[in-house]
């Protein structure tokens, strides 16, 4: 549980940093209601995969990590 705990936090912050840096470089703040709206969304997606999948790579090396211990 300690694992997956460091993993998902990793993750997220991988996710946030790749939040900020497309809502910084690749989404700026458009003026309308909608464009906000759709830049939040697609910024939300960004973030969330790359949290993810960081969580994934982290949790998969640590793994290795352990076998190869053994």
């Amino acid at each position: 549980m300690s694992g997956a705990f460091k993993s998902g936090v990793m993750g997220g912050l991988m996710g946030f940093i790749m939040s900020t840096l497309s809502n910084y470089y690749l989404l700026p703040m458009p003026s309308t209601l909608a464009g906000i709206t759709v830049g939040n969304g697609i910024s939300g997606l960004i973030s969330g995969f790359m949290g993810g999948f960081m969580g994934v790579l982290i949790d998969s090396w640590q793994r290795r990590r352990r076998v190869g211990a053994l």
